[in-house]
């Protein structure tokens, strides 16, 4: 929905062009760092740019900016924001958008458009992108009046973090852009609310529903740091010794070695969490909406399970299962305020506890190859304790999700609900960006890789020392599982057998690289990609035939795990 405010008043200052007051606006937003690319629609903004305190960096694709601009948020939890032109350079920002919108990120993407009068005329670079956003996006805005910027500016990056957080659109023609004008509309009030708790009565009757469970089992998600609910949430584990599982975007609310989590549940969930969701008799669901990867056949999840459901977004509550208890609002405030008591769960945690030891993952594979599992397990537990992992789609992100440690959410970025290949990298030197003081690794594959390659030169030209891990299986590797296990080893369209060498390229970009082909070169492997003081790419050789275990077939339940 685009909003024309009638002004309730108008001042009169100096006179600066739409673009200028472009840039003023997000200087007054705390903005530091732009990721964008220029092209003829988005000129005068550009033109303006210089001389601003703004940082801007140049992505060498529109979708590659977009995703920097995810990964920097993400990091930071402030909002990102990207710049693009208009007609191909706003379509190329879709798929970051999409990713920014299913994975509830706030960024603001600030299209060039067409001038007013040729708006709807198809004219040169001229697309509808407000009309083709508008499934995508949390809000968007046609510019129409140069005066308005600044209101509108701050209400969009408002918009953009309040409540549960997602993307916003500002389409910017080129003639409000260009536009001098000495007033400045005093934009409409809005409402800044902040999120409620549930009422009394719903925490007062979640607290007796815990108090009597037998089998108690809290299920996280990204909404627990989006809602900034990680320490109520660690000290309610601790208070009640309730067992934990996590989504995949969950990881990292509880600390991975943590000795009340059992792990990531779902399609390639660890044995353990998937077993404890199937018996539990009360699902404490925190920030997670019963998303089919964590699921299963959502009728067979937690057969025996009553839940209560606290989400920050209410149309999350009761959208795929009942909740017997809803708790809609802050996630900080309602975790907060859960204190059933001393529960009497002894047997359960036991059979929990019991099955983590049991299902411990074995890393003595045998061979001489590389086995990914080992090397990513030993990865981050040689990083330093506050790296960050940004991760790419595919084998590699279910690997990295089942075998990496992580303290914190904001450790584990990666893209959950869209599935984006070519992901990692941007969203790498996006948070290595943000956060220049820790090491940020990215690991990729080699079908992944080759979707946003060419921000290895946006690496060399600021020289961001991103630490890339590949692991080339010289297949579109779960693609490649999923024909062997489900057509019949049908191999269709898979095979990439034509790779070129990706140290070599690497290395044509001016970034540092090397590569591992035995198992015994992964130790001094490691010890050289941490060590880099600039941008270096670890290129991995494993056997294609390496799976991701367990795996949950679709439309099976997720006690019904395949295995190696």
């Amino acid at each position: 929905m685009s909003i024309n405010p009638t002004p309730t008043a108008i001042s009169q200052r100096e006179p600066k062009s739409g673009a200028q007051l472009l840039l003023e606006a997000l200087e007054a937003q705390g903005v530091e760092v732009i990721f964008g690319y220029p092209g003829g629609a988005i000129m005068p903004v550009y033109d303006a740019l210089t001389g601003t305190s703004l940082k801007h960096i140049l992505g060498r694709h529109e979708q590659g900016s977009a995703i920097a601009a995810i990964g920097y948020a993400r990091a930071t939890g402030r909002v990102g924001t990207c710049l693009a032109t208009s007609g191909p350079g706003a379509t190329n920002l879709v798929t970051g958008i999409a990713d920014a919108y299913l994975d509830s990120v706030p960024v603001v993407f600030i299209t060039g458009q067409v001038a007013s009068d040729l708006m709807g005329t198809d004219g040169f670079q001229e697309v509808d992108i407000f009309g083709i956003t508008l499934p995508i996006v949390k809000h968007s805005y046609i510019v129409r009046d140069p005066a308005d910027i600044p209101g509108l500016v701050e209400e969009a990056y408002y918009i953009a973090s309040e409540g549960r957080p997602g993307p916003v659109l500002i389409d910017l023609p080129k003639d409000v852009a260009n536009a001098i004008t000495t007033e400045r509309h005093r934009w409409r009030p809005y409402p800044k609310v902040k999120p409620e708790m549930g009422s009394a009565e719903n925490i007062a009757a979640a607290n007796a529903m815990i108090k009597t469970a037998k089998k108690p089992l809290f299920y996280i998600g990204g909404g627990i740091a989006q809602g900034d609910g990680v320490q109520e949430l660690r000290t309610l584990v601790e208070r009640t010794q309730i067992p934990v599982v996590s989504t995949l975007k969950g990881l990292g609310a509880m600390p991975s070695d943590h000795p009340n989590f059992l792990g990531m549940l779902g399609m390639h969930g660890l044995k353990a969490a998937n077993y404890a969701v199937q018996e539990a008799d009360l699902l404490i669901v925190c920030g997670a909406r019963f998303d089919d990867r964590a699921t299963g056949k959502l009728d067979t999840f937690a057969p025996h399970a009553k839940i209560i459901h606290l989400d920050i977004d209410v149309a999350e509550i009761n959208k795929l299962r009942r909740a017997d208890i809803g708790l809609d609002g802050s996630l900080k405030k309602n975790l907060a305020s859960l204190d059933p008591g001393t529960l009497d769960i002894a047997d359960w945690l036991e059979l929990c506890y019991g099955r983590r030891t049991q299902y411990a993952i074995n890393y003595d594979a045998p061979g001489d190859n590389v086995y990914a599992p080992k090397l990513l397990h030993d990865l981050s537990r040689h990083a330093p304790e506050n790296a960050i992992i940004t991760c790419d789609v595919g084998q590699h992100q279910m690997w990295v999700a089942q075998h990496c440690y992580f303290d914190d959410p904001k450790d584990h970025i990666t893209s959950g609900g869209l599935g984006t290949m070519g992901f990692g990298i941007p969203a790498g030197l996006g948070a290595q960006l943000a956060c220049p003081e820790r090491t940020v690794i990215t690991v990729t594959g080699d079908g992944s890789i080759m979707m946003n390659i060419q921000e290895l030169a946006t690496l060399n030209r600021y020289k961001i020392p991103l630490k890339i891990v590949l692991l080339d299986n010289g297949a579109l590797g779960m693609v490649r599982q999923w024909q062997e296990v489900f057509f019949e080893e049908n191999y269709s369209e898979v095979h990439l057998y034509d790779n070129p060498d990706f140290a070599e390229v690497a290395r044509a970009f001016q970034i540092d690289a090397f590569t591992v082909t035995k198992r015994a070169e992964v130790d001094a492997g490691i010890e050289k990609l941490l060590a880099a003081k600039g941008p270096i790419l670890m290129h991995v050789k494993i056997d294609q035939a390496e799976n991701v275990w367990p795996l949950v077939p679709p439309g099976r339940s997720n006690a019904d795990m395949m295995e190696r």
